[in-house]
């Protein structure tokens, strides 16, 4: 069988071809049963439609590009499923760019995803220089901040009140009883943690306590497992351990639970910990954690419509700063019981 074409699929699903070229660009334009007809007849016929002709009439592709800091980490991964999902029913494809905390490596990606001519581009920064975004806006490429909040009017943005979840988190570990409270976080450049941190000294300050005495940080180099089971481990070899610890990822909090239990501490016996992001492992560990959730599907679903809106009606687009409030979920780590809705069944004694 020759080369398909647009006009063989239209004549077989009983269409026009500007009908065939709204499913594959605009499918939102079309009614959802004509939609369904028409890509079962592309199936059947094995129609390709010819890619880097189409983007070289647009200017662009129908792809947009999604740079996160670490998708090891699965508060990011499932915000990736919320950004496929809402471009998957749009027509877009995605492509990835992991800058790994780095710098460099984001330059890197944002390069390659201009020249693949992408139509937008949704990041989380390593830093605040709007000057790399600055340059992908002048090539037409339309960007949204995600998981870091815009500083200008301009600038379409959807993150989460991160010094909310760092106050929920401290005020529920004063609540139960600490006094002497170690805040495992990131590097300080990280807006995330400086954020967490600012709501964990507001918590302190609310109760009428100085954070100075209260809170202890315990800076690490990145926020991951490995680096949360060696700040364990340091701190027992310090023989001083803390009345509780809030980490500003669940990674982190993984970790250290896990270097505490391994030396025979008790959590939350011993020692009250919480983490923050509320992924699957939190309550699925060997102690259900204690967590700040934050709508990680939501956030990529609400950033990918702002920014295909920008792209498809920048006439009438209006820039939104999208801002969720974070929910404490509590688990046996500080003295709760683990839910039933949880992976792992209650254990019984």
């Amino acid at each position: 069988m020759g080369t398909v074409s647009i006009r063989d699929v239209a004549t077989r699903a009983g269409v026009s071809p500007g009908t065939i070229s709204n499913v594959l660009n605009r499918p939102e334009r079309v009614a959802p049963a004509t939609r369904e007809r028409v890509l079962r007849v592309i199936s059947e016929l094995g129609f390709v439609r010819h890619g880097s002709a189409s983007t070289l009439r647009a200017g662009h592709s129908r792809t947009v590009g999604l740079s996160v800091m670490d998708i090891g980490n699965p508060f990011f991964t499932d915000i990736a499923a919320g950004v496929e999902e809402a471009a998957s029913e749009r027509g877009y494809a995605v492509i990835l760019g992991n800058s790994a905390g780095s710098r460099a490596k984001e330059e890197r990606n944002l390069l390659v995803l201009a020249e693949q001519r992408v139509r937008g581009v949704l990041i989380t920064p390593t830093d605040d220089d709007p000057a790399r975004l600055d340059a992908l806006r002048d090539r037409g490429i339309r960007v949204v901040l995600l998981d870091h909040p815009a500083h200008r009017p301009d600038q379409c943005s959807v993150t989460v009140n991160d010094i909310t979840g760092g106050r929920l988190a401290v005020s529920h570990l004063l609540e139960r009883g600490a006094r002497r409270i170690g805040y495992l976080t990131g590097p300080g450049t990280l807006r995330q943690c400086a954020d967490r941190g600012e709501g964990a000294a507001r918590a302190v300050t609310a109760a009428g306590l100085d954070p100075e005495t209260v809170l202890e940080p315990i800076e690490i180099p990145a926020m991951t497992a490995k680096y949360g089971q060696q700040a364990a481990e340091r701190l027992l070899a310090s023989g001083s351990l803390p009345e509780a610890i809030f980490c500003a990822n669940d990674l982190l909090a993984v970790g250290m639970l896990r270097g505490l239990l391994q030396a025979g501490v008790r959590v939350p016996g011993d020692i009250s910990l919480i983490g923050y992001d509320d992924i699957d492992f939190a309550a699925a560990s060997a102690v259900s954690l204690s967590s700040v959730r934050q709508p990680t599907h939501q956030l990529g679903r609400i950033a990918t419509e702002l920014l295909l809106d920008e792209c498809d009606n920048p006439d009438t687009h209006a820039h939104q700063q999208v801002v969720f409030q974070p929910e404490l979920v509590v688990r046996e780590s500080t003295g709760g019981r683990r839910d039933p809705a949880d992976p792992r069944p209650e254990e019984t004694g």
